[in-house]
């Protein structure tokens, strides 16, 4: 019996999972990290938590299965992208990492769109304070002893995988998005380098999503109870293992990302970028394909800002908006753009802030959890939209992430998009489930499993009442965005 373990560090925590075949998750495993805000529109993480978390994970593994870890044959990463992370001659970090919904920037997309004006058709989107070059370009001006000391880039999961293996390296998926890489030849590009003075050579090798990366180093081996020779594979950024955990390889193949943010990520076969619709697209971790990245920059993150707000836990929150939405009186609840960290796809207004219209006195916490579900369903809708009008065509949808787990939500996608929203097995741990399948490959088996179905899955269709509602309260909705910029 051979089995891997994915691994999936993304903003909010670090899940793993032991996985036999394809989807038969045998032991998971999850540990939260907090993000700094030291200033508004500001985010950071410490690098050593992504570690501390991924090492804690393995533990807990290792802990609830360890007669199963020695038939451990490899480990696949997927992690938060776009982040910024600069390590010095000793490969130890210069300062946290700022991440994918850090907006200090702004200025520095102005520069950088009139220093290269075709930039957003030559790599994964338009320039965005999210996206690593202009994070760059920032420190450059206000930090430039920590520029001047930089002597490589790493994205999150590639810094956990050089702690794990010893080795400096990444791939084309997570690579796309720090916008020094030429996404239709897949190579970094020195010329935009040269745009933030960045030595090509502080940028690490890349290999395929499926090669392997790398040993795991003997001592964690042994830590872990696994043998010696374990594999660590390439992997792959979040969104695109996520795709893959579902088996979505093939073009229109489509998932909807429900997490932290939310993204509509659609397999294409071509390289087919939108910036002037703020889309990201990057390699996919399937062969000779593209995905296309419609985002929704705070979804359960919006979520989670109305837990704290009410002082409730998510369980009680979601149960609420859910006996909300059983009582027939959705339109007692508010309207909201939950654009707590900006709008990306499609007007790219990083400065954007989220709005309510619609508060009253019998305004419930349900209410509000069911506000922000709805106004993300919106948004989704306005990606896809987006997507198609570049070119970008979905088929079925599948829906993933944390999100995934409410009903509700799932039932405001399928109306919003007049599509049905299929909920495979295991969408929850997607990402981790992805990155095993690609550490599966890096050790042997076929490419054909990035492309299996993860089992029967249950289909939410549109429904018409809801749709009617919801078509009235889109009005709404489109009255609280900011004139595009």
């Amino acid at each position: 019996m051979s089995l891997h373990i994915g691994i999936d560090i993304g903003t909010s925590g670090v899940k793993a999972v032991l996985i036999e075949g394809v989807a038969k998750v045998l032991a998971e495993a999850a540990r939260p990290i907090p993000v700094s805000i030291p200033h508004l529109g500001w985010s950071e993480q410490s690098a050593d938590l992504w570690l501390e978390a991924t090492f804690d994970c393995l533990d807990q593994l290792t802990a609830s299965v360890p007669n199963l870890m020695g038939a451990v044959a490899g480990i696949g990463l997927s992690g938060q992208m776009l982040a910024a992370l600069l390590l010095d001659e000793s490969l130890k970090p210069l300062r946290p990492a700022m991440l994918w919904n850090d907006q200090r920037a702004l200025i520095e997309c102005a520069e950088l769109r009139a220093l290269c004006p075709d930039i957003g058709l030559r790599t994964n989107g338009a320039p965005d304070p999210g996206i690593t070059l202009p994070k760059l370009m920032w420190l450059a001006k206000h930090e430039p002893r920590v520029m001047d000391a930089a002597r490589m880039l790493l994205l999150p999961k590639d810094y956990v995988r050089l702690a794990l293996t010893g080795e400096v390296a990444s791939e084309p998926t997570d690579a796309g998005g720090t916008q020094l890489l030429d996404c239709a030849s897949g190579k970094w590009d020195a010329s935009l380098c040269a745009l933030v003075g960045w030595n090509p050579d502080y940028l690490p090798p890349l290999l395929r999503p499926w090669s392997p990366a790398g040993i795991l180093r003997p001592d964690l081996a042994a830590r872990w109870a696994m043998g010696r020779g374990v594999i660590v594979a390439a992997g792959a950024g979040d969104n695109m293992a996520s795709t893959i955990g579902v088996g979505a390889a093939r073009p229109g193949d489509a998932v909807l990302t429900v997490g932290t943010s939310g993204v509509a990520c659609i397999v294409d076969a071509a390289f087919h970028p939108g910036p002037q619709k703020a889309i990201l697209t990057s390699a996919h971790a399937a062969p000779d394909t593209y995905l296309s990245m419609g985002v929704v920059m705070s979804a359960t993150a919006t979520l989670d800002w109305v837990r704290h707000l009410t002082g409730t836990d998510t369980a009680t929150l979601v149960a609420e908006t859910e006996a909300f939405a059983a009582t027939g009186r959705l339109q007692d609840a508010p309207v909201m753009l939950p654009s707590l960290t900006g709008i990306r796809t499609p007007l790219n207004r990083p400065d954007a802030m989220g709005r309510i219209d619609g508060l009253h006195p019998g305004t419930t916490r349900g209410m509000l959890g069911y506000a922000v579900m709805e106004g993300v369903a919106f948004q989704f809708a306005d990606c896809v939209a987006a997507q198609r009008s570049v070119g970008v065509l979905a088929g079925r949808f599948a829906m993933v992430g944390g999100g995934s787990r409410s009903a509700i939500w799932a039932r405001l996608l399928a109306s919003a998009l007049g599509s049905p929203v299929d909920l495979p097995p295991g969408a929850h741990v997607s990402g981790p489930a992805g990155a095993a399948r690609l550490a599966a490959v890096a050790t042997g088996a076929s490419l054909d499993i990035l492309s299996v179905q993860n089992g029967n899955a249950h289909t939410i269709l549109p429904d018409a009442g809801l749709a009617d509602l919801l078509a009235q309260r889109y009005a709404r909705f489109v009255a609280l965005l900011p004139v595009q910029g």
